[in-house]
């Protein structure tokens, strides 16, 4: 059993909670929870550590069975944890990784083993393309809620937060492991790639003059969605096709990011499902 915080292993993990530059150095990164952890490819975990209070329920330890783990004393768990009440068990995984055209929804076979299939495989294009979005759990719910609507794939840029920070991760749900993503090092050049493949660009805006349900989105279709406080760049909103816009009442300008991206990605979602 570990039973202290100087344990090379331990401080290892605590580095990897707070630093992307080690997480992504190293393509490793941190997942909490039994939930969590149960849903990654057993290849793909490279270490996983219980704490004493998980390994005294019997349940818990049927779960692990052809899992190789360490225990650590309850304490040190308390350190290495990054949630105010640790459920005892975390593990280091392998970042997953995909080319562009894994999100393009035409079958294309995703570059990483983390899902048997991924969900764009046999669809059309619905991709939901981030700019400079700040906080993680936008993210994260933006991830989830995407997997829930059928997007083939979410694109962000490098501004935006880290999709393998401990809060994202939490907030995907598991959709992390399951939605093909892809960070964009250029987002226009992404943007004018994805266009040349004949997917339409259509950009949340205030300035947008139609509804955001007039569209047909039934076609290959992408979602461009800013940072939370100031919206798309004049660069990247200039890249859209069409703007649209949510109809609103009272005095309320918009709608929290992850919100909006919702009502986009289900009315899609709707489409499809009314022409199939």
């Amino acid at each position: 059993m570990i039973t202290s915080v100087s344990n090379p292993k331990m401080k290892h993990v605590i580095q990897l909670n707070k630093k992307s530059k080690t997480r992504y150095e190293e393509r490793v990164f941190v997942v909490e929870g039994i939930k969590m952890c149960m849903e990654v490819s057993r290849e793909l975990i490279k270490e996983m550590y219980v704490s004493e209070r998980f390994l005294a329920e019997s349940t818990n330890r049927e779960r692990l069975k052809g899992y190789a783990y360490e225990e650590v004393s309850d304490a040190v768990f308390s350190h290495i944890s990054d949630t105010k009440t640790p459920q005892g068990i975390l593990c280091l995984v392998q970042m997953p990784e995909y080319a562009l055209e894994d999100l393009l929804g035409d079958g294309f076979p995703a570059a990483s083993a983390v899902a048997e299939e991924p969900v764009s495989a046999g669809k059309q294009p619905h991709l939901l393309i981030l700019e400079s979005i700040q906080d993680p759990g936008n993210l994260g719910t933006m991830m989830r809620t995407g997997e829930g609507a059928g997007v083939t794939g979410v694109i962000m840029n490098r501004t935006t937060v880290d999709i393998f920070h401990p809060k994202t991760i939490r907030s995907t749900m598991g959709s992390l492991f399951r939605v093909p993503f892809y960070i964009s090092d250029n987002l226009e050049e992404t943007i004018a790639i994805l266009k040349g493949k004949g997917i339409a660009m259509y950009a949340a805006h205030l300035k947008g003059q139609i509804c955001y349900d007039e569209p047909d989105y039934t076609v290959p279709s992408a979602f461009l969605i800013g940072n939370e406080g100031n919206g798309l760049s004049p660069e990247i909103a200039g890249l859209a096709d069409t703007y649209i816009r949510i109809p609103m009442e009272g005095k309320v300008e918009s709608l929290n990011a992850a919100v909006a991206s919702a009502l986009l990605m289900y009315e899609a979602s709707r489409q499809r499902r009314k022409e199939n």
